[in-house]
């Protein structure tokens, strides 16, 4: 494993196609946490429609520090890497590749049906931020920065998408994160916005998404 690197080639998902002879297909103790309660009485129903139903949503993942300060130093980068496949993998989302960057983080996934872009980021940022702190893994109070941007691949160009994440650090010798991120919002058609807080995540209350544009086949989110 290269620092701040992590490559996840284990595939064990409820929305993966099982390998041939393999029937130690994993799920998590419970798929609905993140269903509201108006559903949770029908989620033997759903449950069973889930797994008699196909999904392959790549998404890829990109989200900051706060105040993009470049907080994560190289050991470090590699702990929280191994940490997010481990967690990714305890909570059925198959993450295929991830990077940890001094300032910021890009990973790919295969999105389970179980949840939504929102619940995903939450999960994700919420727990590896505790983890930090818990690890005192850098100096002072650790906390990721507000939102996130989430993109969509398709599954013929996931290789490329799955090398211009692990060559992350070469990428970073030319353009910064700033930069970066707004190639990508750029590409997708949307509307980039800069920065106007720098508030913790899960200080603030949600606010709704400005509405995106969407072409037929792909699919993206960013929010502020």
């Amino acid at each position: 494993m290269q620092d701040g690197i992590r490559e996840n080639r284990t595939v064990a998902l409820i929305n993966t196609p099982l390998q041939r002879g393999d029937r130690r297909a994993r799920f998590p103790a419970n798929r609905f946490n993140g269903f509201s309660a108006c559903l949770r009485p029908y989620s033997r129903y759903i449950s069973f429609m889930s797994l008699h139903s196909y999904s392959r949503a790549w998404l890829h993942l990109v989200w900051a520090t706060l105040e993009r300060r470049p907080l994560i130093s190289k050991a470090a980068a590699a702990r929280v890497s191994s940490h997010l496949t481990q967690y990714a993998d305890e909570k059925a989302i198959y993450m295929k590749i991830n990077f940890v960057n001094p300032d910021h983080v890009h990973a790919l996934v295969d999105l389970p049906t179980s949840l939504s872009i929102e619940e995903m980021m939450q999960l994700f940022k919420g727990e590896s931020s505790h983890w930090i702190n818990q690890n005192g893994l850098v100096p002072g109070k650790f906390a990721w920065g507000r939102g996130y941007g989430v993109f969509s691949a398709s599954h013929s160009g996931l290789a490329q998408v799955a090398k211009y994440i692990a060559d992350q650090e070469q990428h970073h010798r030319k353009r910064s994160f700033a930069n970066e991120l707004q190639l990508l919002v750029k590409r997708y058609g949307l509307v980039w916005r800069e920065d106007e807080t720098v508030e913790t995540v899960g200080v603030t209350s949600p606010t709704l998404p400005t509405p995106l544009k969407r072409g037929v086949n792909e699919r993206a989110s960013m929010r502020a």
